[in-house]
């Protein structure tokens, strides 16, 4: 084989949950770019004349669009069983869907800890559980986990996001120890500060952009497109003898 061919993925099918914008949707473009036909799922997907519908299409791969609310169990349940049912073998998981919700954490309310923790890690798991048996079935398979900055900071005013993804940090190690042996590889990517409608706040902040920016060496927000040859990697052969691991494209930040 030639190096090209490791990152191929022609005849893989992808599930790639949060795909509709940002991170997701770079993510889910990237693996299509390389051969993957897309199960593309979001809480408000559109269907199949979505943006990122037309997108993988555009690149001659097949989309199939699915909405799941991952804050309601019996949501993402139904979705499981649906989809196992539509299509049998799924090849690469990506587990990108997330949500924050910011107050200090003295008044951070049951509701708002609740919701972020069944949408960031519990949801995640049982995803990755049940995507996962099928993938140990055939001794094959790719799972990758979005995780965070806050993977290994603390952050301010988010103790339910940051508690969520230190979570989906051991849930990488926990999952890869046992099923690496088995042919299924399971790893993470970490993002820094990206450039999307979820920090939009943020970049126009006259105070903390400078302070953000001051701290990354890559002197820029990273975009959706940063992350391509890492989802791509992560989901090939090229990625075969990693596993636990969480890679990090955040511009240099964890670096200072």
């Amino acid at each position: 084989m030639g190096v090209l061919d490791y990152f191929n993925l022609s005849g893989k099918t992808a599930l790639v949950t949060g795909c509709r914008r940002g991170i997701g949707r770079g993510m889910a473009e990237a693996l299509a770019e390389a051969g993957a036909d897309i199960i593309g799922v979001s809480a408000q997907m559109e269907g199949p004349d979505s943006d990122i519908g037309k997108a993988v299409r555009a690149l001659g791969r097949n989309f199939y669009p699915y909405a799941c609310d991952f804050s309601d169990r019996s949501s993402l349940y139904a979705f499981i069983e649906r989809v196992k049912a539509e299509h049998p073998v799924v090849d690469i998981l990506f587990n990108n869907a997330g949500s924050i919700l910011r107050t200090p954490a003295a008044q951070h309310p049951d509701e708002y800890w609740d919701k972020i923790i069944e949408i960031n890690l519990n949801s995640q798991f049982i995803l990755a559980r049940e995507i996962g048996k099928g993938m140990l079935e055939r001794h094959s398979g790719k799972i990758v986990f979005t995780a965070s900055l806050l993977t290994f900071q603390g952050g301010i005013t988010v103790p339910g996001y940051a508690a969520s993804k230190a979570g989906i940090g051991s849930l990488i190690k926990a999952l890869a120890n046992e099923w690496a042996s088995q042919g299924v590889n399971v790893n993470g990517i970490a993002p820094g500060y990206i450039a999307t409608d979820v920090t939009e706040a943020l970049q126009k902040d006259p105070v903390r952009n400078p302070a953000i920016l001051s701290r990354i060496p890559a002197g820029r927000w990273g975009t959706p497109d940063d992350f391509k040859g890492a989802a791509v990697f992560l989901a090939s052969k090229a990625s075969d003898y990693v596993s636990g691991e969480i890679l990090v494209v955040d511009g240099g930040w964890m670096g200072r």
